[in-house]
């Protein structure tokens, strides 16, 4: 079981290593971030309740992502 950690540790490597080659994110994807967490904080804010964070978390994502669709003339 000595080689557990240098293989845990090989495959960590090699994923931070592909991380990299990904492409810049769009105005869609940085829209559904931004939507989410701002609208959990509002959710949460209003409600007070872990539905109320979840559920304004999904409606910031959705409505986050549509701008940021706009945004990149995909639509």
């Amino acid at each position: 079981m000595k080689q557990t950690p240098w293989i845990l540790a090989s495959l960590f490597a090699g994923v931070v290593s592909l991380s990299g080659c990904s492409s810049p994110p769009t105005n869609a994807q940085l829209g559904t971030g931004v939507g989410a967490v701002a609208g959990g904080v509002v959710g949460d804010a209003l409600f007070g309740s872990t539905l109320g964070t979840v559920g304004g978390a999904a409606a910031g994502a959705l409505l986050g992502n549509q701008v940021g669709d706009k945004m990149d003339g995909r639509r």
